[in-house]
């Protein structure tokens, strides 16, 4: 997702194929299209329940990173924060990717050193293996769905959406062969008003053509597929209105073609009360209750595990009675941390991790306030620092960039605390203060 703080909001060794083998990026969306839109073939496992939402862990899936020679044609993306090669000074991110498990052709060197003069490498979400291998650790460790990002602002663009519909695809067949779930959620931020139709057009796409939402894989939720919708209601001078949200959310559900499903909007924090990231315009609350399932953004919003109490008995629990009331489901955002020092020079431990307590505090004021279901903010978001995929301990230094950790906890630790958090949330694990895991 976008930074979404404040307002929830070369030279690479590549040691796959030759560049002679890796075929040139589409020219035009129609052929960006005509190369990755194809249904499903592959096979598929059983796995987690796909008729709902209830009782899940879900997590968002950038899938967003990109290197030079990867096959999309873009160049560092998402790991720098100007052109040039990524490396001391030029890092956009904060957490080191654990790559010991990555195979050669998924591992990319940069200009970073780790501390045996070896260079530091990183992983591009274009690639199969990759993203295939995020899917099993999905399996492993408990994790239920993903929702696969997919930026609105750029739908027009063909770079954009062969790379999006290529992590698409490999998110499907994961989650297929994984027996996961995977959701698509368009995240607003960019879009203009003008431009509307183009999304829509991009969603026919998807179900007519990739016909996603017919694969075994793709969530459904009140017996249809859900697709998710974020960035509605927002105060900071967004290009598109609520009456373009409002066309959307109908789109979705009543479009003659490619309707016929759930909705989930992606709020403001504050969006009962019309206030702080919200707009406040009472329209908020007839679209919103318009959803099928309301997801508000709280990354950010309190910073330690005392606040995150507070903060549910201020904020969740009311929430929760407001879509009781409106018949709307309610699915809260937790996260582990943030840190973003590399992107804005901002203090590097900007909201502490705590060990996982912080986590774990969300968790347990979730359940107890009545949630079904929890979104962990995010599995892949290196950027922000509120990754939970495996993360390494042994990173790079740097005069510049300076990047923060895992604390010494194993790479996997938030991956196996985020499984703790299903089963306590679905009652099969008893409800405690502590997070049940101890680093060994």
């Amino acid at each position: 997702m976008s930074s979404r703080l404040l307002y929830p909001l070369i030279i690479c060794l590549c040691t796959s194929a030759s560049l002679a083998q890796i075929p040139s990026p589409p020219k035009t969306l129609a052929e960006a299209r005509d190369r990755t839109l194809v249904p499903y073939t592959g096979p598929t496992n059983p796995g987690v329940d796909v008729s709902t939402l209830n009782g899940k862990v879900v997590v968002g899936y950038q899938g967003w990173f990109n290197v030079p020679d990867d096959g999309a044609g873009r160049g560092w993306i998402h790991w720098t924060k100007h052109r040039g090669e990524l490396a001391d000074g030029n890092a956009k991110f904060d957490l080191w990717p654990d790559v010991s498990e990555l195979g050669a052709d998924e591992r990319f060197a940069s200009g970073f050193k780790l501390s045996d003069g070896k260079p530091a490498e990183v992983f591009s979400s274009f690639n199969r293996q990759t993203v295939l291998r995020h899917f099993r650790w999905m399996k492993e460790y408990g994790i239920d769905a993903a929702f696969v990002q997919r930026f609105a602002g750029g739908t027009r663009d063909p770079g954009f959406i062969f790379q999006n519909n290529t992590v698409l695809a490999h998110c499907r067949e994961g989650a297929n062969l994984s027996g996961r779930a995977y959701i698509v959620m368009y995240d607003l931020s960019g879009l203009r008003s003008e431009h509307l139709d183009a999304v829509m057009d991009d969603w026919r796409s998807l179900r007519l053509r990739m016909k996603i939402t017919e694969d075994h894989a793709y969530l459904h939720h009140r017996g249809k597929p859900l697709v998710a919708v974020w960035g509605v209601g927002f105060n900071d001078k967004r290009k598109y209105t609520l009456d373009d949200c409002r066309k959307l959310i109908d789109f979705f559900k009543n479009d003659p073609q490619a309707g016929g499903c759930s909705v989930m909007v992606g709020a403001p924090t504050y969006w009962r009360e019309l206030k702080n990231d919200a707009v406040p315009d009472s329209q908020l609350h007839d679209v919103l209750a318009s959803a099928d399932v309301l997801n508000p953004w709280t990354v950010g919003r309190y910073g330690s595990p005392e606040k995150a109490s507070a903060f549910a008995h201020k904020q969740l629990v009311p929430d929760l009675a407001w879509c009781a009331e409106h018949k709307v489901d309610y699915l809260p955002v937790v996260f582990p941390g943030f840190s973003w020092r590399n992107m804005f020079g901002q203090e590097t431990h900007a909201i502490p991790r705590l060990g996982g307590r912080f986590l774990w505090t969300q968790f347990r004021e979730a359940k107890q306030a009545g949630a079904r279901a929890v979104y962990v903010a995010m599995f892949d978001e290196v950027d922000e620092g509120t990754a939970i995929f495996k993360c390494t301990n042994d990173v790079p230094i740097g005069e510049q960039s300076h990047f923060v950790t895992y604390e010494g906890l194993p790479s996997d630790f938030y991956l196996r605390l985020a499984g703790a958090g299903g089963k306590m949330l679905r009652g099969e694990a008893p409800v405690t203060d502590d997070p049940p895991l101890r680093s060994p």
